[in-house]
């Protein structure tokens, strides 16, 4: 879809030059992380490196966001072509980023944008960190005066998309992340008492701090935190108003009272065998154990759920759980394009509106920055 610059009624066509909305970018998807880590910027100079970027390329608007899993540059351009030159000046040396990068204009970076912020490009399909992601870096451009009124359209569009695919599809429903899944296993075990039942959790590593974190989104109320470093351990308990063990000293009797255990740690060799669970178990008759071992190596003897009142699951029975919450949220996946086509329209209908000063987006001649943005 071409937009037209508006025409002044009394002088004429107007001598400002047209202009292309784009997005040029690589992802996981497209480079790998050697490559993205040489453009990637740290928060603290998002907005330095963009301001940077909108005069190095002659732009009107400009918008950078920087994850791990993706580098993209938003801008408004008197300009039609380029735009992966001007990314690849991100890089502290000359680099070729052609084969990885993709640059997309006009309503292609828009049906883009959308997707990304509804987390339909993301490495876990319907996540919803992105969302926050690119809400931050549009807030930061527009806080810095980098945004005008292509691109405030354009990002208020899309989080008007995120709200629709969230609330008419279910793409986001069912956990992706192990950490995730492992919350969500627990949460079918114990059903309706979950918040009423107490969680332990060992292992204050990456894994551990995301089951917690799941585990308090959930509601659950009374979580056991069991790691080697107590003060690690006391941090995360804290946050989630539960409380802190050391696991080598006081481990086996916290877990008396647990009704489900999540091991995460990093040992390379199991943490607890089968006469361990056997003196916990003698300390709680009758009631059941839910041991759910998440680490690789895993952390929990196999032969434990032999024991009677013991049930052990392990990485691969969440694999399962993961991949079938995958396929639903493909299932999906149909119905947010249509949302997207849908509200990328309405955005390109609203941009082609004459606005109070000239906007949008045609084709324009060769960029003649482009060859020298490297030298």
């Amino acid at each position: 879809m071409i937009l037209t610059n508006h025409t002044d009624e009394v002088s004429g066509p107007a001598h400002e030059p047209s202009l292309t909305l784009f997005v040029a970018g690589i992802s996981f998807k497209t480079a790998p992380v050697g490559l993205r880590e040489q453009l990637a910027v740290i928060p603290a100079r998002v907005l330095e490196a963009a301001g940077r970027l909108k005069e190095l390329g002659g732009l009107t608007e400009v918008t950078l966001v920087s994850t791990c899993n993706r580098v993209e540059l938003y801008g408004v351009s008197p300009h039609a072509d380029g735009f992966a030159d001007l990314l690849a000046s991100l890089a502290r040396a000359e680099i070729d980023i052609t084969p990885h990068a993709y640059v997309h204009t006009n309503e292609d970076a828009a049906r883009h944008l959308f997707a990304v912020a509804s987390g339909l490009d993301s490495m876990v399909l319907g996540e919803t960190e992105i969302t926050g992601q690119i809400k931050t870096a549009y807030e930061g451009a527009r806080g810095a005066a980098l945004t005008g009124r292509v691109l405030n359209g354009l990002f208020q569009r899309a989080f008007q998309v995120v709200k629709a695919i969230r609330t008419q599809t279910q793409i986001g429903r069912g956990a992706t992340s192990v950490g995730s899944v492992a919350v969500q296993l627990a949460e079918k075990i114990l059903g309706d008492d979950f918040q009423s039942k107490t969680i332990m959790i060992i292992g204050a590593g990456k894994m551990g701090e995301a089951c917690i974190r799941h585990l308090a989104k959930k509601g659950a109320r009374s979580i056991i935190v069991a790691n080697r470093s107590l003060e690690h351990a006391a941090a995360l308990a804290q946050e989630v108003g539960g409380r802190a063990v050391n696991y080598m000293d006081d481990g086996l009797a916290a877990m008396t009272e647990a009704d489900i255990v999540v091991s995460s740690t990093g040992c390379p060799e199991t943490i607890l065998d089968r006469e361990d669970v056997e003196a916990v178990m003698r300390q709680r008759p009758n009631r059941p154990l839910f041991l759910i071992d998440i680490a690789v190596p895993r952390d929990i003897a196999t032969d434990v759920e032999r024991l009677e009142n013991v049930f052990l699951y392990n990485i691969d029975h969440l694999q399962q759980l993961m991949r079938e919450n995958v396929r639903l949220r493909e299932q999906e996946l149909s119905r947010c394009h249509g949302i997207i086509e849908e509200h990328t329209a309405a955005l390109m209908a609203k941009l082609s509106q004459r606005p109070q000063k000239p906007v949008v987006v045609a084709l324009a001649p060769r960029l003649e920055w482009a060859s020298a943005v490297h030298g």
